[in-house]
């Protein structure tokens, strides 16, 4: 038996891993003040259709449960982000800043970067219209990748503004009904031969690729840029008005993260969606917001690709998976004295193993290198004293058990404190 396609296994290595990714986004996203949440892995579908239509469906992992609800594994969270704030805005001082690690699912074609599984990481700001919440969020999102290592030579922030192509097709008198299959169509258009593009386009393809070619001049993304460099992070934003986001729900700025060399899909994407609350509520709550999203599976990509990231990684799940004290039990007659200890030790929160069986001793050793321990202690013949030994300098001393936890204790505080 094996895994269903586009899902995985995590074995140790991959777990650390995994875990490693959500240390850091968890470590930054606190950093800037938002709190963590969740909500539920399983959602009515009508929730999605009604974000984005009967066309969402084909993409979900969805079924008819035993209480005969029509339900999905949930694609993505700004869904029932809306929900849960439409449902208890009033409880919540604005602006709510909220940040969420959680699985999701999508029925597609895996590849290289996207699987039917992935982690991700959501972050919003909800109750905010001014500029600066834009400036804020899209920092989070450059501090995070720079949390792995990671620098404006890996990875880049394309920024743009629906609002640069609202207020164009508003110009153009072009109808409002056909203004989102536009912006679908720009927003394909680098990944979609010219004349495709064009095609789709109609009698706009001049207007739109003249805008395109010369870059788009907009005051509002220069002024996104000042608010990053003020920072010290305008290095790390390139404004394109070719990125509009497919999502039609978006309202303002939006991003998308690449890696610089250009080989893989976006790390991560985002904008303002000052809209979607109030129409996911019917009208009854209406809340601007804006968020982004940074999966597992294209990150986890870049850092491998990414000699100083991916060292930086391995150092710390390497320094995770070691332990404290290796236990060598060199007379079975003290295993019952050495179990009392080991109990203390992880009272105290040390890391300690011991072998389960009889063992030779020169293999404990062994293992204790191999787990990284920075102490072995040995009870055997000098009971009741135990032999401590420093792994890394090979240093021995002794202590009377009844005293053993002060000498750990000294060593740790100097050597590697907890």
């Amino acid at each position: 038996m094996q895994p269903l396609p586009g899902f995985r296994d995590f074995l140790p290595h991959e777990c650390a891993t995994r875990n490693y990714i959500f240390t850091k986004w968890r470590e930054v996203a606190r950093r800037y003040g938002l709190v963590e949440w969740e909500g539920p892995v399983l959602e009515a579908t009508e929730l999605y259709r009604k974000k984005s239509g009967d066309e969402i469906v084909g993409q979900l992992f969805n079924f008819v449960d035993k209480g005969e609800r029509e339900v999905s594994l949930r694609p993505e969270l700004t869904p029932t982000l809306a929900r849960v704030v439409a449902a208890h805005e009033r409880e919540f001082k604005k602006p709510i800043k909220w940040f969420s690690i959680g699985q999701f699912f999508r029925y597609e074609k895996q590849q290289r970067g996207r699987l039917r599984e992935h982690f991700q990481l959501n972050c919003d700001i909800i109750g905010e219209t001014d500029f600066s919440a834009d400036v804020e969020l899209i920092a989070l999102c450059i501090d995070i990748l720079r949390a792995f290592g990671l620098t404006e030579k890996d990875f880049v922030v394309r920024i743009s503004d629906r609002e640069f192509w609202t207020d164009f097709l508003r110009q153009q008198n072009f109808p409002a009904e056909q203004w989102d299959a536009v912006l679908q169509a720009i927003d394909k258009s680098e990944r979609e031969p010219r004349e495709k593009s064009a095609e789709k386009l109609g009698p706009l393809a001049d207007p739109i690729f003249s805008i395109l070619d010369d870059g788009g001049q907009s005051e509002k993304l220069d002024r996104l840029v000042d608010g990053l460099g003020a920072r010290d992070l305008a290095q790390y934003v390139d404004i394109d008005v070719r990125i509009v986001r497919g999502l039609a729900y978006y309202t303002g700025t939006v991003f998308e993260v690449f890696d610089r060399a250009g080989k893989l899909r976006a790390i991560a994407g985002g904008g303002r969606y000052d809209n979607l609350i109030g129409n996911l509520s019917d009208g009854s709550v209406s809340q601007p917001a804006l968020g982004f999203a940074m999966g597992d599976v294209v990150l986890g990509e870049l850092i491998k690709e990414t000699s100083t990231a991916r060292e930086k990684m391995g150092n710390a799940i390497a320094a995770a998976n070691k332990i404290d004290i290796y236990i060598v039990i060199a007379k079975e007659e003290r295993r019952s004295d050495a179990l009392a200890q080991i109990q203390h030790l992880r009272d105290r929160g040390y890391r300690v193993d011991y072998p389960l069986t009889v063992t030779k001793v020169a293999k404990q050793f062994q293992t204790a290198e191999d787990l990284g321990a920075g102490l072995a202690l040995l009870y055997g013949d000098e009971w009741p004293q135990v032999k401590i030994k420093e792994l890394a300098t090979r240093e021995e001393s002794r202590a009377p058990h009844d005293r053993l936890l002060d000498k750990v204790s000294k060593f740790f505080n100097v050597s590697a404190p907890h």
